[in-house]
């Protein structure tokens, strides 16, 4: 088994099937996506609400703080399920998070498909991080988002332990 990427120890990687979102991804990915009220479309063209959500993001909708969070809360658990049925190699729960907070973002299908599941399931688990830093852009025209360069910085840090 590959080593940590970080070269601490943190004792042995477990199974993903037992890891559980920590409560500071949540809060991490409502940060990052910033609340909004109602509809709103972002520069891909994807419309939105929430933290972040496409469900419910149609024309004119609007929610409030607490059924986003609420909303958020769910979605996470999908997109953590996600996770752990392309991922089947051992985790530390700071790599699981990190992945999660990806798949949010760039949805389960792209995640499962990239590099970083990739490498993740090869247990090049400092490749898996790595690779988190080369997905900046938000559209197929190639705009590089900055707000996009630093969430991959943060999610690098968090998988790398740090």
């Amino acid at each position: 088994m590959a080593s940590d990427p970080s070269n601490r120890t943190y004792g042995p990687r477990v199974a993903i099937a037992t890891l559980v979102v920590a409560a500071s991804t949540l809060v991490g990915i409502a940060v990052n996506e910033n609340y909004v009220g109602k509809t709103t479309i972002d520069p891909g063209g994807a419309s939105f609400i929430g933290f972040g959500e496409s469900q419910g993001a149609t024309p004119g909708a609007t929610t409030t703080p607490v059924r986003a969070l609420v909303q958020l809360n769910r979605s996470v658990n999908v997109y953590a399920d996600g996770v752990r049925n392309c991922i089947k190699v051992p985790l530390y729960q700071y790599e699981f998070d990190s992945y999660v907070d990806v798949a949010y973002n760039v949805g389960v299908n792209a995640f499962c498909k990239s590099p970083i599941a990739a490498k993740a399931n090869q247990q090049d688990y400092r490749g898996a991080c790595e690779a988190m830093l080369n997905w900046y852009t938000h559209d197929h025209q190639g705009h590089v988002l900055s707000g996009l360069i630093n969430r991959r910085k943060n999610e690098y840090s968090t998988c790398m332990g740090q």
